[in-house]
């Protein structure tokens, strides 16, 4: 399939990709994958089970190093060795099973590994529960309290305290493993509402995994199509369409069960 790329002329690339590849044994899960992301952009990264989103965003916060291929940050080649040294150049992950300790407070949760200490090298719990408050707030992120422990909350809302802390920790690049997925439609719009958010201030540029299209055209400003460990598809979600992203999948569908036939 022919790459569609939109004209972006004159706008401020915060991270590139030039010809990922990985593999895995005898398994090629990216082969060619050349990306970009805009300061303040949310990107769409959409694709059947198994094209290689999981792999490229792993690539893109250091879990994986790429066999082949550059990672542009600010225009500047990076090799990202670890998920750490990702963090510490502003580049965080929400994976879908989110890394939160059910048993432990919002609070806590939110300053996982990063602990306020206060006198006695104790704990600081009133610092750490007033900071949290106040960045939830500020976030709009909805809690009872963030005393609770966060086996008690939504899978929206846990959801929500896996972003806040991104944000908090002034990561600039967000990158979001399906953080819709299992969700019903009031608990995916909570995300989806705090996606919006995070675009409207422009502060933070998200890649967004997500597997229904209507949600990615209604919160992404762009959207890619990764097919076969590459990308066939890069479009402004103002210049396409539900029908067209639709097509492009049951396309590939037909292509492989034509393929599967012919074997």
């Amino acid at each position: 399939m022919t790459l569609v790329q939109e004209n972006t002329e004159g706008m401020t690339e915060v991270l590139r990709t030039e010809s990922l590849a990985k593999r895995f044994g005898a398994v090629t899960a990216l082969r060619d994958v050349s990306l970009t992301l805009r300061r303040g952009e949310v990107l769409g990264l959409i694709g059947d089970n198994g094209a290689g989103k999981s792999t490229l965003v792993k690539l893109l916060c250091g879990f994986h190093q790429p066999d082949s291929g550059r990672i542009l940050l600010d225009g500047e080649e990076v090799t990202l060795k670890s998920v750490r040294q990702a963090r510490s150049l502003g580049i965080d992950i929400v994976y879908q099973d989110l890394a939160l300790i059910n048993e432990l407070s919002v609070f806590h949760n939110m300053f996982l590994g990063r602990e306020h200490i206060g006198f006695a090298r104790l704990l600081s719990n009133r610092r750490m529960r007033k900071l949290a408050t106040e960045h939830l707030d500020s976030m709009g992120v909805r809690i009872p309290s963030v005393d609770v422990e966060v086996a008690k909350l939504s899978g929206g809302q846990r959801q929500a305290i896996a972003v806040a802390r991104s944000v908090y920790t002034r990561s600039r690049i967000l990158l979001l493993d399906e953080p819709l997925a299992a969700m019903g439609a009031k608990e995916g719009a909570l995300i989806l509402d705090l996606v919006s958010d995070l675009k409207a201030r422009g502060e933070v540029s998200i890649v967004i995994i997500a597997h229904n299209h209507a949600q990615i055209l209604e919160v992404c400003d762009r959207v890619n199509l990764l097919q076969h460990g590459t990308i066939t598809f890069d479009k402004a979600t103002a210049d396409t369409s539900l029908q067209e992203l639709t097509d492009l999948v049951v396309e590939e569908y037909r292509r492989a069960r034509i393929r599967g036939e012919s074997q």
